[in-house]
Order: structure tokens, then sequence, then C-alpha cells
């Protein structure tokens, strides 16, 4: 039990006690720093029910709850709020079970429901860039996230392997390729297939300049330009199962799959299941096929089929088109079928696409609620802003995409910069130096990406996330490589021994505060698929450790007792910044 839930009930007994009323609920806030106290009930709320002064009735419910609970120490009132200063027992008591629970703060039961987590979901024309990177970070960390406040997850990805954006590619490289491969070129998979989507569209802007230098206007010279009739054509070839352009399209994906596997090891991310477009847009056309029947779809004068959306306050939206190809929206309703079909313990699913689809998915799930499905009902679209650089926006088929592997390389190499200035590695081998630039460099990364709330959009330079100082990874990094150190030279117990009788002090009795709010923190990142707010709450802990550190001795103590407390404290802090960054997917390293 919280502290918050052990209140509400002392409190609610007080108002029920002096006032002969009832409280639904108990609002509580953090204390303010110019105050004493531990924690702060706020009174304003209460005058629904107990009519009189705020201060007045703040003064009347503390004296109550000194007078009658043990672990109410002392109060002050200002204004409308009740400052409580809590007694050290309470965080002794809590502390002793942090100190024996390694994964502290992780729920200890895991739902029988299912929830699945979609991210990446590439395209198979290009290698993933700094928007894929947000994207993956999100949708893994909320994953464990949503595992360690006793989700059942499972982990996904669809990837667009079919349409007339992979056939550019491929159309590009039978041109232009002259038979290079991977492995003849020494390109990644990913890269090679990328360059020809790049090729691709520098050949169709010298054909619309072309004919619009002839008279053509420039919308008509897009729709007729020949190599981009020619990619219709490979499509439509592609759909009918022409076998040489399935064989092209086969090879060319097995490249580029290799090149994605090869990143997402680099990043540390990693799917329980792939699914594949390629295979699902035929059932998304069977289903709307089935709902064309039952009145959810209907069908125009040219044949294409529609889902009318007007009275939810959307509009019409094509489902179908009137040769009977699939669109986007068609191929999802599959996929969301298809998951379920093979993992029938889902009962809701998370899409973590950027905020450029936030129409499309209010679509997709009201299609899905018409067409019956009951798990339609929780389905989230984790919706995240674009990521700038401070060059500017990023644009894939012009070749100014920042790729991932080179960002991945970037941030090491700056790491490596960075860790010689400081001087800080005597004694490590080359491997090991090599390992540690590895785990700043992706931490920095990961950290800059995730501390920032989803939906806002980022400006990512990768000099200033890899600060050692501040808001940062490798700032995190080091305390925890500083907790480490303290521990190796400690050859005390790191229990919770007979420490109930310790007298805290302030910074220390800091500590423990920030410790217990570590599960309810989960529980609301996960309740808001917001990394963001384990990482910060990671950032207060650590400033709050590296205070108590600054102005508490630790192997230094007055006595034993005291020294295998503070000892024993650090472990925990210790352990649970590693657990959050965990949540991030992000290392700590023992030494910095």
């Amino acid at each position: 039990m919280t502290l918050e839930t052990t209140l509400e009930f002392h409190v609610k007994n007080a108002v029920a006690s002096i006032f002969d009323r009832d409280l639904d609920k108990v609002e509580f806030q953090a204390t303010r720093k110019e105050f004493a106290g531990d924690i702060t009930v706020v009174v304003f709320p209460m005058l629904r029910i107990v009519k009189g002064n705020p201060a007045v009735i703040g003064e009347q419910i503390g004296q109550y709850l000194k007078d009658n609970v043990d672990l109410i120490n002392n109060f002050n009132v200002v204004k409308g709020f009740l400052n409580i200063e809590v007694d050290n027992s309470y965080y002794l008591n809590l502390f002793a079970d942090i100190a024996k629970d390694i994964k502290y703060g992780f729920s200890k039961t895991i739902a029988k429901e299912a929830v699945m987590v979609e991210y990446s979901s590439p395209n198979t024309n290009k290698p993933l860039h700094l928007g894929h990177v947000r994207n993956v970070l999100l949708g893994y960390s909320v994953a464990e996230i949503l595992k360690a406040a006793g989700k059942k997850v499972y982990k996904t990805q669809i990837v667009n392997d079919r349409g007339i954006h992979i056939c550019k590619s491929m159309l590009a490289w039978q041109r232009f390729g002259h038979g290079e491969t991977p492995e003849s070129t020494g390109l990644k998979g990913d890269k090679l297939v990328g360059k020809y989507y790049v090729a691709y569209d520098k050949a169709f802007k010298a054909e619309v300049k072309g004919l619009v230098a002839k008279g053509m206007d420039e919308k008509e010279a897009e729709v007729n330009s020949p190599i981009f009739l020619s990619a219709k054509e490979m499509l439509r070839q592609w759909e009918a199962g022409n076998e040489e352009v399935v064989a092209l399209w086969k090879q060319m994906n097995s490249w580029v799959y290799d090149g994605f596997e090869d990143t997402y090891k680099a990043i540390g991310v990693d799917f329980d299941k792939d699914y594949y477009e390629s295979d699902t847009y035929l059932l998304g056309k069977e289903f709307v096929l089935e709902g064309l029947k039952s009145g959810v779809f209907f069908k125009k004068e040219d044949g294409s089929v529609w889902c009318d959306l007007t009275d939810e306050g959307l509009d019409e939206k094509i489902v179908l088109r009137s040769d009977g190809t699939a669109v986007y929206m068609t191929q999802d309703i599959g996929t969301a079928i298809q998951r379920i079909k093979d993992f029938p313990d889902v009962g809701g699913m998370v899409y973590t696409v950027g905020n450029e689809q936030d129409y499309h998915f209010k679509v997709l799930f009201l299609i899905l609620k018409k067409l019956g499905f009951s798990w339609a009902e929780n389905l989230y679209h984790l919706s995240y802003g674009m990521v700038d650089l401070p060059s500017g926006k990023m644009k894939s088929r012009e070749g100014t995409v920042v790729d991932a592997d080179d960002l991945i390389d970037e941030m090491v190499d700056t790491a490596k910069d960075i860790s010689k200035e400081l001087g800080k590695l005597e004694g490590y081998s080359e491997e090991e130096k090599n390992q540690l630039y590895k785990v700043v460099g992706l931490g920095a990364l990961k950290y800059f990406i995730l501390k920032v709330d989803p939906k806002k959009r980022i400006l990512f330079d990768p000099k200033e996330s890899i600060d050692f100082q501040g808001n940062t990874g490798p700032f995190i990094q080091y305390t925890y490589a500083r907790i480490q150190s303290i521990l190796r030279k400690s050859d005390i117990n790191k229990g919770s021994e007979d420490f109930l009788n310790i007298i805290l002090h302030p910074k220390e009795k800091q500590l423990l505060k920030q410790l217990e709010q570590f599960p309810q923190i989960i529980q609301n990142a996960a309740d808001q698929y917001s990394p963001a707010l384990i990482a910060n709450y990671t950032y207060d802990l650590v400033k709050d450790f590296n205070s108590f550190y600054q102005n508490v001795s630790i192997l230094g103590a007055d006595n034993d007792k005291e020294k295998a407390f503070r000892v024993a404290l650090c472990n925990a802090v210790g352990g649970t910044i590693k657990n959050a960054f965990g949540l991030l997917g992000i290392e700590v390293p023992s030494r910095m």
C-alpha cells in the first residue's frame, strides 16, 4: 500500500469523525520545497462536501491525524494546503521491502489478456532512418513498460513490402543497376535498394521537367511520365503474379530484410512476430466484400467501395479501388484481423505511427468497430511527432534522410571523442573501451529521444545528447557507474537488516521518497504509453542521489550500521536506475 493510499484512508476517517461527511477522493501533491512536509493534502476540493475556511479545515484534519495516526509526526497548513510530515519508520519499513526486491516496482502478476504493440513497420524500398529510430525506440520501450505494469505483450511489425513505391526501386534497379548486389557492392541490402529509390526519383523528375518544357501541365506530366507508367505496370504485373516480377521482388526484399535485421540488432530491439502487407491485403479485401454484403460499405458507380463515416464526423473513405486493387486501409483491416487469428488472447493493440497518420487510424478503428470486432474498442494510436535536425527536414526520395546506421556510428564516435577528452578510461582494454563507447552513444541517443513526450516534435542534436551534465543518458549512466564504484569499495552487506532505528538524514529521506514513487511511475507510463515519464523520473532520482552523495558521507559514516544502511540505499538506487533504463532499452555500464 502506497503512502497516498494509506493517508487517503486516514484523511477520510478524519473528515467523517470531525465533520460527519464522506469524502469520495482526497487530492495530494508534492510538498513545495520551502515548506516542511513530505506530502500535501489539497483542502480546496473538500469544500464541496465540508463548508468553511480551508485553512481552518486543514488545521482540524492535521491535528486529528497527528493525534490518531502513528505515522504522522507533524503538520503545517499554508492557506488551503495541509503539509504532512511522515515518521521515518514509514520510509524505513518501505526500504526493507525495496532492498530485497531486485525487480522493485515491477508487477508481480501478468494479465491473461494480451496487448500487441506494433512498431517500426518500414517500407522495403529504403533503409531505416532517424524517424524510424524514434518509432522503434518508442514502440519497444512502451512494450517493455506494459510488461513491467503486468500486461502480457506481443511485439510486432508490419512490413510494407508491396505497392507502387516498392516497384519504383525495382524498376530503377532493372534499368540502372547492371546486376548490382549487396555482395558485389559491399553495401547493406537496404542501402542498395534505397539507392535505386533515389535513382527512380531523379529520373522521374527529369522526365516531368521534359514534358513540362513541351507544354504539358505539371500534374498531367507526373501521371504521364513514362517511368511512372512503367512502375504502375510493374505493380499490375506483381498483383497478377508475373513470375519474373515476383522473383525480382523477392530478391530485392530479401536484401532489405537482411539490412533491417542488422540495424535492429545494433539498436537493440526485437519482435515476436513479423507481418507482411503482401500476405494481409488479400484478407482485408475478403472482409471488405463481406462488409459490402452487410451494409458496412457501399459501392459507387465506378465500382470502387467506400465506408460512410459522416455520422461520426469524418468523411467517406475508400477501401477498394474501382479496379479491385487494395488501398492502405484495406491491408490494415486485414492485418488487424490476422493478428487476432494468430493470437486469440490479444484484447487490444497499440500502433506506433507518426502523427501524420492520425486521421488514418481514426478511420481504421471506426471501420473495425463497424465490422463488429469487440477488440476494436481497445485500439490505441501511439501518435508521435516528427524528428528534425538542425539542418532541416528529411526526405527519403531525395536522399536527404539521416540513415539509422550512420546515426548509430556517429553517436558511438561522438561518445568516443568525448570520453577521450575526459580522460577517464585508464586501465581499459580496447575491447572494453569500444563496448563503453557503444553503450554511452546508444544510451545518449535513446534517452534524448525517449525523455520527450511522444506527441512533441524533436530537434535532435547528437552532440547535445552526449553531454555528461544535465538531463542526458550519459549523465545518468555516469551516476550508475559511480554507485557501482561505491559498492565495489565497500565490503558491507547490502541487505536491509536492522535498519528500522536509523535516524534519517533529510537527503536519505528524499531518496526514499523518490524510490517509493517508482511503482506508480511505471503504472502511469503504461497508462499513458509514455516512456518520457520513466526517463524523467530516473533523472529526478539521479539528481537526488547526487545531492545525497555530495552532502552525506557514505563510506565514512559515523558507525557501521549507518554505513551499512547508506551502502544498501546506494544499491537500491542503482538497481532502480538499471531497471528504469532497461524499460527504455538502455544499458548501464559498471565503470565509466
